[in-house]
């Protein structure tokens, strides 16, 4: 059990599908966690205008004209919000050192597929699927996992196993995969919550 009440920070570049389950779940009053502040690369991304609606401190931080200023500016802003935790809602860059510092052991991310075997850098999205059924395959997993400096590499916390239907297409799996993801990563961090998971130290 995380020895305080979990301050969330979320970083999502498109939709954030998964954050706004666990937002409307803060709500709801199904998750005991405060939603400090969510934070895009993408000042369009619908994630950000859903946030703001629901109360919730947004931030847009781009990436690519000064990776280590943007990197440095993200790791601060998470922690003058006071967040313990940050939550990956398809944020679609790569995470910089000094934010992977400051947050070490704190930073979750979810992964359409099995790993190692089915990360790594390019292995994302629509890509994992069709390496899965291209690899014959009888089952896919999501799996939440803490973020290091590897792409897809730092220890598991917890596996959602899918089996492969007949005729399973990547198209077909993709969107079974989706649709399980935001419920998956809410059960994760209620039972992170509860004490019923354990994060490593950092």
């Amino acid at each position: 059990m995380m020895s305080e009440p979990l301050r969330l920070g979320f970083l999502a570049s498109r939709n954030g599908s998964s954050m706004r389950a666990i937002l409307a779940a803060i709500a709801q009053g199904e998750l005991p966690a405060e939603p400090r502040l969510v934070v895009s690369n993408n000042r369009n991304a619908p994630a950000l205008a859903h946030a703001a609606a629901a109360g919730v401190a947004t931030a847009c931080i781009p990436t690519k004209a000064d990776p280590e200023a943007s990197d440095r500016a993200l790791a601060d802003a998470m922690a003058d919000a006071g967040v313990n935790l940050v939550i990956l809602s398809g944020y679609l860059r790569r995470l910089g050192p000094i934010f992977l510092a400051r947050f070490r052991g704190r930073v979750l991310n979810i992964h359409p597929g099995p790993l190692p075997a089915f990360g790594g850098e390019g292995m994302y999205g629509r890509r994992v699927h069709e390496a899965v059924i291209a690899q014959g395959q009888r089952q896919s997993a999501a799996v939440i996992h803490l973020v290091d400096g590897e792409y897809d590499h730092g220890p598991e916390v917890a596996r959602l196993d899918l089996p492969l239907q007949p005729g399973e297409t990547a198209e077909s799996l993709e969107g079974r995969m989706t649709a399980l993801e935001p419920s998956f990563y809410l059960q994760t961090l209620q039972e992170i919550a509860r004490g019923d998971r354990v994060l490593p130290p950092p």
